[in-house]
């Protein structure tokens, strides 16, 4: 996509981001975690909003922002349900799973598993959710970039560059108990900023009558073309990945209560709600105006047409949503090395535990750059990580409420089935037309009931043998 600017007009949209980066950075070295508790949990000290504003960022960040409206820009507003799916599973997963889990004293979904199934388990949700947690990563760096290159015209592998040294500073150095203190501003401005696109969006094309009048009709039904049970299917892998992913959990920890994790669940499902809808408009006007150009610029494209200061501060709120989604979820990833690989093995004290937290966290935020060219489609991939951690929350459930289904052995081989099975899946694209969501969900249940049948009555037949030895 080619940039309009002058070079004056880019200096200053440059000059902005630098500010805000400078200014940001100094704020993540002030409020700094000091111990690795504030690192992984800020200390429980957070307050609810804050911890809601936290997950709602994370949800519609930067792979969500510059994915919907890439998505409806081919498949109309149906789009939006990518990101109104997190508003439902935010408010039942408030409703139903929040205090069992805070009160659990576990701070990774994988320590919670262990509690139900075992240590075996316990390694293979790890291993599954660090898979899938690399990969949203590799979303926010290729949205990220997107937006970038759109503006300044640079080439993606620095676009990449510039997105990872500066989202690893921010986590590897500040930990959570400052990212979620910067969220608030990373945020504020994202939200500003998808709404200043809005309005320039209508403005150009002159509100939504003449885009209805004037496209194919789909773009504005409520499955598009996506189709039903696509929809379906994100509906039910949003909220399994709600359920189940690793910085959600990390974050309702850092609350000072059960009550308060559950009030920030709702805060982050209502602030989800507006901007779904945004980006859909946004995503839809794109296409009515640039019929013919790449969908990934579908919401960075109306930043070449804005005055040199709205295109500065639009492109400022893009790269906070970047910087915001990426600390997120690397510092979810460097939880779980720390949590279930490194401490079991090598028992460090407490200094040489939050050194080596902070060693990994910078090898983790550099990781993504080995993927970033193997997947054009950033909302198929957002949906293919959420189908890995659907399998996590089908495991959890069973474990939780149908306690026959508690044996270590079906949940480890659920677990890995299923993330074999949805990643060959996802790789053909989609066989038949069945979404690899659904392979997800039925992979880990067919193994858990074919373990139970028949490794139930190996079990009974054991405990007849030392009933009749006794």
């Amino acid at each position: 996509m080619n940039q309009h600017f002058s070079t004056s007009s880019l200096m200053l949209i440059g000059g902005m981001i630098i500010v805000y980066i400078l200014f940001t950075s100094w704020l993540t070295v002030k409020l700094r975690s000091k111990t690795n508790e504030q690192f992984m949990t800020a200390a429980k000290s957070m307050p609810a909003f804050i911890v809601g504003i936290l997950m709602m960022s994370e949800y519609i960040g930067a792979k969500s922002t510059v994915g919907t409206a890439q998505e409806a820009f081919t498949a109309g507003l149906a789009a939006s349900w990518s990101t109104v799916a997190a508003t439902i599973g935010f408010v039942l997963f408030g409703l139903f799973m929040v205090k069992r889990m805070y009160n659990s004293g576990q701070v990774t979904i994988s320590g919670m598993i262990e509690q139900k199934f075992g240590k075996s388990t316990k390694i293979a949700v790890s291993l599954i959710m660090i898979y899938a947690l690399l990969l949203v990563n590799v979303g926010n760096y290729i949205s990220g970039a997107a937006a970038l290159s759109s503006v300044f015209s640079v080439n993606l592998p620095i676009a990449y560059l510039v997105i990872a040294v500066v989202s690893t500073f921010y986590f590897a150095f500040g930990g959570m108990k400052s990212i979620a203190y910067v969220t608030i501003l990373h945020t504020a401005l994202k939200y500003f900023g998808v709404i200043l696109i809005l309005v320039f969006a209508l403005s150009q094309t002159g509100g939504i009558t003449p885009m209805v009048q004037n496209m194919p009709s789909f773009y504005f039904t409520w499955d598009g073309h996506i189709g039903a049970t696509t929809v379906i299917a994100w509906i039910v892998a949003t909220i399994g990945s709600i359920f189940s992913t690793q910085y959600i959990i990390q974050a309702i920890s850092s609350t000072k209560s059960a009550a308060e994790a559950k009030k920030s669940t709702i805060y982050a499902g209502i602030l989800c709600l507006p901007i779904a809808v945004f980006l859909g408009v946004i995503g839809v006007a794109a296409k009515y105006l640039y019929p013919d150009m790449k969908s990934v610029y579908a919401l960075p494209v109306f930043i070449n047409g804005m005055n040199p200061f709205l295109a500065g501060l639009v492109t400022t709120s893009l790269v906070a949503s970047i910087f915001v989604s990426v600390s997120t979820v690397a510092l979810a990833i460097s939880s779980l090395v720390v949590k279930d690989f490194y401490v079991p093995y090598y028992k460090p004290s407490a200094e040489k535990e939050f050194k080596m937290t902070r060693i990994f966290s910078l090898i983790i935020g550099f990781v993504p750059l080995l993927f970033v060219f193997m997947f054009p489609s950033i909302l198929s991939l957002s949906f293919f990580t959420k189908a890995l951690r659907l399998t996590i929350a089908i495991i959890a459930v069973m474990g939780f409420f149908l306690p026959m289904f508690n044996s270590n052995r079906g949940a480890t081989l659920g677990l890995l089935g299923a993330a074999i099975t949805t990643s060959v899946w996802y790789a053909l694209g989609n066989p038949y037309g069945i979404d690899n969501i659904y392979i997800a969900i039925a992979t880990p249940i067919i193994i858990m009931l074919i373990e139970r049948l028949f490794g139930g009555n190996k079990k009974k037949v054991e405990n007849l043998k030392e009933e009749a030895a006794s």
